[in-house]
């Protein structure tokens, strides 16, 4: 039975996609962004104990070479995933997909569809593709968020079962993307033009950072791309938030609003017609 590994499951989100969704991000990730705002996804635990003396309640345990979360015990305090130097939780749980079904259908009343996050999802494809086909008996939609690195253009069987995408652009630049996030952003570019041309990109993203990466530059030349694509796919101008980031660009700041009304007003004056700021 295929599992995958799951980071954790949040049974109602409004921010990922439309409506009311369930929202399930899995473990691991093939990008190493400075700015990651999900550090814990990123890696797999190595076992190393160190976040077992710091729970306050005992929900940590180390039997057989590995340490053991009880999720019963556990408070949700998060110093496990704090003290992690690994980039890792130990609350990551190998789910099968009637094990994620069964988390879905707590909320089917509830929800539009459902949302595979990460970490960075698409790794685990022949996992997600088993789980679309299901998750669409329910009768609801299935978004991917994704970071565009896996060549989804050669994905079929996963691209013919998910509604829609939504693609994180870290760099409009190649050598700025890959000094971001250590690849390229050549399969990324290909994915939001294939996405778009068969009507699946729900939206683009951009994280604004100042003094950083060079934000007017990758606002400008995105906006071109979606314009020229489909004006009214989503463009979402996200602010850099230095909470609960990774360290690395800790004395980074949040960019101004005036900052993001102008980023705003480039991708307007480019032809983007549906311009979300966060």
């Amino acid at each position: 039975m295929t599992k995958a590994l799951v980071n954790k499951i949040i049974p109602f989100s409004c921010v990922d996609g439309p409506g009311n969704r369930t929202s399930i991000f899995l473990q691991g990730c093939n990008f190493n962004c400075l700015y990651c705002h999900n550090p814990e996804t990123i890696t797999q635990c190595i076992n190393c104990k160190q976040c077992i003396q710091e729970c306050p309640v005992g929900a940590l345990s180390f039997t057989n070479g590995k340490v053991i979360w009880n999720e019963e015990l556990c408070i949700q305090c998060d110093n496990c995933i704090k003290v992690c130097k690994n980039n890792s939780s130990p609350k990551a749980v190998y789910m099968s997909v009637a094990d994620i079904l069964k988390e879905i259908k707590k909320a089917t009343p509830f929800i539009s569809g459902i949302t595979v996050s990460g970490g960075e999802c698409t790794l685990q494809s022949e996992f997600l593709t088993s789980l679309f086909k299901e998750v669409k008996k329910l009768g609801l939609t299935c978004f991917v968020d994704t970071n565009g690195s896996s060549p989804l253009y050669e994905k079929d069987d996963l691209v013919n079962l998910m509604d829609m995408a939504m693609v994180d652009l870290k760099s409009y630049d190649s050598k700025e993307h890959k000094k971001l996030t250590g690849m390229s952003n050549s399969t990324v570019l290909e994915n939001i033009k294939f996405l778009s041309k068969i009507n699946k990109l729900y939206e683009v993203r951009t994280v604004i950072v100042p003094e950083v990466l060079n934000n007017y530059y990758n606002v400008d030349m995105t906006s071109k791309l979606i314009a020229s694509l489909n004006p009214n796919i989503i463009y979402k101008l996200i602010k850099y938030r230095p909470i609960g980031v990774r360290t690395d660009i800790i004395n980074s700041y949040s960019p101004s609003n005036n900052m993001m009304k102008e980023l705003e007003n480039i991708a307007l004056k480019n032809g983007c017609e549906n311009i979300v700021v966060v």
